[in-house]
């Protein structure tokens, strides 16, 4: 067999799937297309260099001087650097001031990890339910055009292609189910560590505190 009739083949069948559905597919396919967006966003704005860079957190970890911490956040646009240099503006302040800050910036910052799961919300919610309204419609469509003789091969063929919205839009909804998941715990992650970093950090800022104290 020829490859591009090979390649054809399964193009040609796809098509006819999605025309066979009716006037569903339009707004399942707009589904799919949102779906497919987020899941590529939330790939990229979760990705470790954007949310937590290892050099800025092995910084962290290891103790370093605060002033190479600070230089090293300003340096980068990430999260934790974004925190990083919140803290920093009030270093010089008690730990509670510093938690406060820290902690009304961090809010604006889960917000920013948790954008674009809302639209997988609504993909997952609205793509099974348009199917099934198409599937219903399919079926209404079907026994109105009955009349006293049924064709029973006809009914069943049309049973078929009413299905086809139903198979779409579960087929849109069981990946955003997975991408949810798998995002819903990779942000739980980053935020747990986050936290331990900048509890590190203001520990250090209190002991700094703490010598410049006692050398007055």
């Amino acid at each position: 067999m020829h490859p591009f009739i090979a390649l054809a083949d399964p193009v040609q069948t796809s098509w006819e799937f999605l025309t066979k559905g009716g006037i569903f597919m339009l707004p399942l396919g707009l589904a799919a297309l949102g779906g497919l967006t987020a899941i590529l966003f939330k790939f990229l704005s979760l990705s470790r260099g954007r949310v937590m860079p290892d050099t800025l957190a092995l910084k962290i970890n290891r103790g370093a001087e605060l002033d190479d911490i600070e230089r090293e956040a300003h340096e980068g646009g990430s999260t934790l650097a974004r925190l990083v240099r919140v803290a920093m503006r009030h270093r010089d302040k008690p730990p509670g001031d510093i938690i406060l800050a820290v902690e009304a910036s961090a809010r604006e910052e889960a917000s920013r990890l948790h954008a674009g799961i809302g639209v997988l919300d609504v993909v997952i919610t609205v793509a099974p339910l348009l199917g099934l309204l198409g599937t219903a419609s399919g079926l209404i469509a079907i026994f109105d055009g009955l009349g006293d003789s049924a064709d029973y091969m006809a009914i069943a063929l049309g049973i078929a292609k009413a299905l086809n919205t139903t198979i779409f839009g579960l087929a849109i909804a069981v990946p955003c189910v997975v991408a949810h998941g798998y995002f819903t715990r990779r942000i739980e992650v980053f935020t747990a560590r986050l936290e331990a970093l900048l509890a590190e950090l203001a520990s250090a800022c209190q002991a700094k505190q703490d010598v410049v104290t006692t050398d007055r």
